[in-house]
């Protein structure tokens, strides 16, 4: 017979449900966010608000700042660049704008060049229409279609990331005011001296037929001819310059026998060059050397099979290079005959190494100086450079020191002149990008001659175009260039008189760069930068709005027409009908009437490099608009590190040359994306990710939470796998936030705590807002976006869900309404709330609405029309913050040591503990028996001793001192807040405990 139960089994085998007694969190807000389907919703609700609109007009007065959007090409789908790049940007806009300035964001688009262009003339290819038979107008209006075409969809695409910006009226710069202005930019440039027309070597596509800018190429490896070859010796020294092949006695009986024998040394010799562009050899027209290089006469004393080399010729070589060379000649024997003097080989004259041959008609039949050059080291080939003047900026510089002549055999298309002898007509480049013929042509030409002594294949870094992929040359034609070195003629002298000059103080001076390296990537980029060239063989842009007088000479003063009247009249008719203007026929005649006659002017039809038009932005959007800058100066340039070369470089350098400085105060960098095993994205390896499949897949919010979470100044990864590790972290963040919303219903400002009547742990809280307020505000302020998400999420799910969440949950559920505790915790949840998500509001812009509107729903509100809180001062207390860093600690060892009983099921949970705490340490005891230490650590008791630690008891590694003795509760379960106490069951609520008794009466 079992015994009966005794009266405080009975009631709690009898005891009522509880449950509707419990205050549990009640929230609306989803676990699940349904980002993709409902992210669409909040963009649309913006509209409507007009909540960008909004923020400009209660932003008047305030402090502004402007970050001026570097235009992205109007031609295709955005790529995962562009979404770093613009949410980034969006990160600042919106972050500025909640810590309290003006931050307005005009997105802009580069609609202008190449790129389109050519998308225009493969259409007509397709359609078996010739490019060249279409009227210009028509042609540009083509352009200009497909350009407004992609600046929908992108724009559409943007939107959809959460980027804030005055979206229904960006920038482009096809639009006519910017077309406009872009002439009159360029026209400043006319008008201050900087502008002229060269003759030099630029980079030049052959494929693409127009210049190239040093942004627009990238470098490939890529598979050369080199050969080596022999340029015979025709003069040599002899005190005074005399023909090797003179022997009358009466030159001879000047010379002394010295000179005799080293005349005869001399003769027949050859110097010999090497080279990767054989097809440069048509142009020659010099040979250079250095005087600190250590040069040999050299005989060949021993050939093997196959070798072009003959027994007993001489040859000059550098001696670092003699056997690389003679290796690549099959030579197997040889001997120094004498070193050869920089003033000696001064002196020599060499024959070109096509003198001569059948066919050439004495094209060249010339002479080819030897000219000292410091460019010439020993590193490879002979330490003699063959120079092109026309193709290569080395050889042109040597060229321009030694007045050499400029040869014009290479056409537009990559191809050598018509008339050229034996070389006419064959291409370098071929129109799919491979290599033509003239490489082949040239080395059988100079075997069948007799001066080819050596050939191979090379595999080297070349330059390519970035959009056709194909390689490039250097080809001399007359171009437009800006002067970076010519003192300006315009006043505004405050930082340089030059436009180097301008970009260099700029840069030093002036701006400030994030990361610093990229200031020393620019500065030596500028530094020793060639003039710019400005003009483009091509239809689609802004004509280079300028008139030369006919028959006249580029070095004539009055060559160009330099008139303000006439400026005024080109930009007044852009502005009316744009740049499609200059190509109508009689404009000409409209613009020159009655101040030139016109028929003594050509009009230059040449369009701008483009990155003269995007480099002029800050003119039409900074300057000009209603909300741009007040000064026409940006606080921030933001791009990927490729635009040290690109956009940063040609704005400073237009703005240098047009306003006497930067037009930026900062600029900042991000890297490229990779994929997940840090390889380039490439269509061809199908790994790479798109923007619009991942905000399909998981919404616009996560692939932002990426960006904040990525160290963007260097180069990125992002994949699958990375992307489930961002959602897992995003869906953390999302539960605290759940728990915050749903513990805050219904709170009022009637049951507001004032921070000095609250217990110490939400007094704590609000130390840690407070230390994060100036740590989240720091670094926005300073772009550190990977920071802020780190601290915030550091704080959201260990010290709020892990520890403080985790205590108060049991106040919160189980206190009395009005009890003090309670009202303090969800006063701090208040305070939390506002703060956390108007932090995250720049990174989360879809999910913090969600958030904000799921506590306050209004038909009028958005977070994104809130600034970030002030937090007081006075919240900072680190003498608290101190003495809770040593109860968390002992907390941590507690918890652990429950962990280990819940792990062997000793314990289903923490409540059913008790456990005793040996603390060594005065200080730490004290601090501990302040506090409700049991509360802290979830259990239902626990008990505090200074008593020695015992041997069995529980310890960290990490933390000394403390050392913790499982025991169990003694009591039974309150069925209401689930704490095993000894007073539960002998209260007029059955099996509750004292305080839950209470807070029932009360209800």
């Amino acid at each position: 017979m079992t015994d009966a139960p005794t009266k405080t089994q009975t009631d709690t085998q009898t005891a009522p449900d509880y449950r509707d007694t419990v205050f549990l969190p009640k929230t609306d807000f989803p676990m699940r966010a349904g980002l993709p389907a409902r992210e669409p919703e909040w963009l649309d609700r913006w509209a409507r608000l007009r909540v960008y609109d909004r923020l400009r007009e209660t932003s008047a007065g305030r402090e502004p700042f402007i970050l001026h959007d570097g235009p992205p090409y109007a031609n295709g789908h955005l790529h995962i660049g562009h979404a770093l790049n613009k949410v980034l940007k969006d990160f600042i806009t919106r972050s500025q704008q909640m810590m309290g300035k003006d931050a307005r964001y005009v997105p802009g688009w580069d609609c202008h060049g190449l790129p389109i262009e050519w998308k225009i003339e493969e259409q007509y290819r397709q359609q078996g229409l010739d490019k060249d038979a279409v009227d210009t107008i028509e042609f540009r209006q083509e352009c200009r279609r497909f350009a407004e075409h992609w600046v929908d969809i992108q724009r559409d695409e943007f939107k959809r990331l959460g980027i804030t910006g005055k979206w229904d009226d960006p920038y482009l710069t096809m639009d006519f005011h910017a077309e406009s202005v872009i002439a009159a930019e360029f026209m400043k440039l006319l008008m201050n001296g900087s502008l002229y027309q060269g003759s030099k070597p630029v980079m030049w596509s052959p494929v693409e037929k127009t210049a190239l800018a040093e942004a627009e190429v990238e470098y490939h490896d890529h598979t050369s001819h080199t050969i080596w070859v022999r340029f015979p010796v025709i003069w040599a020294p002899s005190g005074k310059a005399t023909w090797v092949s003179d022997t009358s006695a009466e030159t001879l009986s000047a010379l002394s026998q010295e000179q005799l024998e080293r005349r005869a040394e001399v003769t027949g010799a050859s110097v010999v060059i090497w080279t990767t562009t054989p097809w440069t050899i048509p142009q020659n027209r010099a040979v250079a050397f250095n005087p600190s290089i250590s040069y040999g006469l050299y005989e060949v004393t021993s050939v093997a099979e196959g070798s072009t080399a003959q027994v007993g010729e001489r040859l000059m070589l550098a001696d670092a290079l003699v056997e690389e060379t003679f290796n690549a000649a099959k030579v197997t024997g040889f001997e120094r005959r004498s070193e050869l003097t920089a003033s000696e080989l001064e002196q020599m004259t060499l024959a070109h190494p096509l003198r001569g041959v059948e066919g050439a008609n004495g094209e060249w039949d010339y002479d080819v100086p030897m000219l000292p050059g410091d460019h010439v080291t020993d590193d490879a080939g002979t330490g003699f450079v063959h120079t092109a003047p026309s193709h290569g900026d080395d050889d042109y510089q040597l060229g321009l020191k030694y007045k050499l002549p400029m040869t014009y055999n290479v056409e537009p298309d990559g191809s050598y002149r018509a008339d050229l002898p034996i070389f006419g007509g064959q291409a370098i480049i071929q129109p799919d990008g491979k290599d033509g013929p003239a490489n082949v042509s040239v080395i059988k030409n100079l075997a069948w001659a007799g001066k080819l002594l050596a050939k191979g294949k090379v595999k080297h870094s070349y330059p390519h175009s970035w959009r056709s992929k194909a390689p490039l040359i250097y080809r001399n034609t007359p171009q437009w260039f800006a002067a970076i070195d010519r003192e300006l003629d315009d006043g505004m002298n405050e930082y340089g008189r030059t436009i180097r000059s301008r970009a260099l103080t700029s840069i030093d001076k002036l701006v400030k760069w994030w990361p610093q390296s990229g200031r020393n990537r620019i500065f030596s980029m500028v530094e020793s930068r060639p003039d710019w060239v400005l003009s483009r063989q091509r239809a689609w842009g802004v004509p280079l709005t300028c008139f030369v007088r006919k028959g006249g000479r580029p070095t004539d003063p009055d060559f160009l027409l330099r008139d303000e009247r006439v400026n005024a009249r080109i930009a007044e008719a852009f502005e009316a009908e744009g740049a499609d203007i200059w190509y109508r026929d009689g404009f000409k005649a409209q613009m020159l009437d009655g101040i030139v006659p016109p028929e003594d002017y050509e009009q230059v039809m040449d369009v701008l490099d483009v990155w003269f038009d995007s480099g002029s932005t800050h003119a039409f959007v900074l300057r000009d608009r209603p909300d741009g800058s007040p000064d026409g100066i940006a606080d921030l340039y933001l791009e990927g590190t490729d635009q040290h070369r690109g956009w940063f470089h040609s704005s400073l350098l237009q703005a240098s040359a047009t306003m006497g400085r930067a037009p930026y105060r900062g600029v900042l960098t991000h890297g490229f994306t990779l994929d997940e095993k840090g390889m380039k994205m490439s269509k061809s390896l199908g790994n790479t990710i798109v923007p619009a499949e991942v905000i399909q897949q998981y919404g616009a919010d996560i692939l932002r939470l990426w960006v904040a979470q990525v160290d963007y100044t260097a180069d990125q990864r992002i994949g699958p796998e990375i992307l489930k590790g961002t959602a897992d972290s995003y869906r953390r963040l999302r539960n605290t936030l759940r728990f915050m919303l749903g513990s805050l219903a219904g709170f009022t400002e009637a049951e507001r705590v004032d921070p000095a009547l609250m217990p110490e742990l939400e007094q704590w809280v609000l130390h840690r807002l407070a230390a994060l307020d100036h740590q989240v505000r720091q670094a926005y302020a300073s772009y550190d976006f990977q920071g802020v998400f780190q601290a915030l999420f550091q704080f959201a799910t260990v010290d709020l869900s892990a520890f403080y969440f985790d205590i108060r949950k049991d106040a919160l559920y189980c206190d009395a309404p009005d009890s003090l505790r309670r009202r303090a915790a969800r006063s701090v949840l208040d305070l939390l709330f506002h703060r956390l998500v108007t932090w995250l509001a720049p990174i989360l812009p879809f999910t913090m609405e969600d958030v904000w509107l799921s506590r306050f729903d209004s038909d009028d509100d958005s977070v994104h029309l809130h600034d970030f809180p002030a937090t007081p001062a006075d919240w900072l207390n680190e003498p608290l913050a101190l003495k809770w860093d040593g109860i968390r600690k002992a907390r941590r060892v507690v918890t652990a040591a429950l962990e280990v009983k819940r792990s062997d099921k000793t314990i289903g949970a923490s409540l059913e503990a008790a456990p005793v705490v040996h603390i060594r340490d005065e200080d730490t005891l004290k601090a501990l028996k302040s506090v409700d230490f049991a509360d802290i650590c979830i259990t239902s008791d626990l008990s505090l001793t200074a008593d020695p630690i015992p041997a069995e008891a529980f310890r960290l590694p990490d933390i000394a001192g403390i050392g913790v003795v499982f025991e169990t509760a003694d009591g039974q379960k309150c069925q209401r807040c689930w704490k095993i106490l000894p007073d539960v069951g002998s209260h007029s609520h059955p099996a509750t405990c004292a305080r839950c008794d209470a807070v029932l009466d009360r209800l």
